[in-house]
């Protein structure tokens, strides 16, 4: 079994630290490196996507509940609050569960 590490994620920034001070974050987790690699790649995956939105954001006529790119990063938005909340410490998994982000996608 693989040893856990601490590591500070910053959702909004899609940023994975590993020392507190290096800029601010939001949520302490306990990670391994297989972890820290599929989360890495929910943040990958969305900024890779964000050049889609902001191509599409040229669009008028498309609203945001018919707009695939928007349903994308929503899913990965999901992948990560939820990785965060299975492996963050208490304050972060409190915090994901009060900001009701995950109710109707995880078994709690």
């Amino acid at each position: 079994m693989e040893n856990k590490k601490t590591y500070y994620i910053s959702v909004g920034a899609g940023e994975i630290m590993s020392v507190p001070n290096a800029s601010p974050w939001e949520f302490k987790i306990q990670a391994t490196d297989d972890e820290i690699t599929r989360l890495r790649m929910y943040f990958d995956n969305n900024q890779e996507n964000s050049m889609y939105d902001f191509l599409r954001a040229h669009v008028p006529y498309v609203e945001y509940h018919n707009d695939s790119t928007n349903d994308i990063h929503d899913e990965n938005l999901i992948k990560v609050y939820e990785m965060v909340h299975q492996l963050g410490d208490e304050e972060a998994r409190n915090h994901i569960k009060s900001m009701g982000i995950l109710n109707d996608f995880t078994s709690e």
